[in-house]
């Protein structure tokens, strides 16, 4: 791969699980401590409708930045009132923002991250707010050399400015670097604008999207990550 000092990885559905199995059991928190007169699947329909726009908008550079806590609180207030439920919008984001701080980390993580770090830096650059990214990075229990969340940075993956404000952070050029994620829009295509080598994590073996920027490797384990480094 060429002199690498540094792997920076995003975290969710990286480093720790991100499914719709969660989120559901979110949503089923909410009806049920809220007694809410509708159920999960509903709630959720209605609520991923906001949140996909929300995903759309906040790579716009000409609009103000947005939290994640800013925008699904917005997101469920909407749907509640679309719902015509009586429902708590903040104590429903506090729910999802805590079940995210809890996501379970994935089996080949620790063994992988620890394995890496007798080779080079390692660090976290996730789109994220730090409310639901630093409880993930104190379970993990890695030392990391940097942990930037979109909140802190004010920019969101696939920026560009993004991926330049953590390797400020670490002093590293963008040719000593790669990065890891899981997707291939805001992970491969994102560090691949800044100028970085991106590997693709694809768990799942979904195929390549030919109008996105291809990964320098993909692997479908983060174990196979020290070996393609080490090269």
């Amino acid at each position: 791969m060429g002199r690498i000092t540094t792997v920076i990885f995003d975290m969710f559905n990286t480093l720790v699980e991100d499914g719709e199995t969660y989120w559901m059991a979110s949503f089923q928190r909410i009806v049920q401590e809220q007694n809410l007169k509708a159920n999960a699947i509903e709630l959720r329909k209605e609520w991923s409708s906001g949140d996909q726009a929300f995903r759309d908008r906040r790579t716009n550079g000409q609009l103000p930045f947005q939290t994640y806590y800013n925008a699904w609180l917005g997101g469920f207030e909407r749907t509640f009132a679309a719902l015509e439920l009586n429902g708590d919008p903040a104590d429903a984001v506090r729910i999802v923002l805590e079940d995210m701080g809890q996501r379970p980390i994935h089996t080949d993580t620790v063994q992988a991250l620890e394995l890496l770090q007798e080779q080079c830096h390692i660090a976290v650059l996730s789109n994220a707010d730090d409310r639901f990214l630093n409880p993930v990075v104190e379970r993990l229990g890695i030392s990391f050399e940097a942990v930037l969340s979109s909140e802190a940075a004010q920019c969101y993956k696939p920026r560009p400015e993004l991926f330049h404000n953590m390797l400020r952070r670490l002093d590293v050029s963008p040719q000593e670097a790669v990065y890891v994620g899981d997707r291939q829009y805001e992970d491969v295509q994102g560090a691949s604008k800044a100028g970085m080598r991106a590997i693709w994590l694809n768990r799942d073996r979904v195929a390549l999207d030919p109008n996105l920027t291809e990964p320098d490797h993909h692997v479908e384990s983060l174990l196979e990550i020290p070996t393609l480094v080490d090269r």
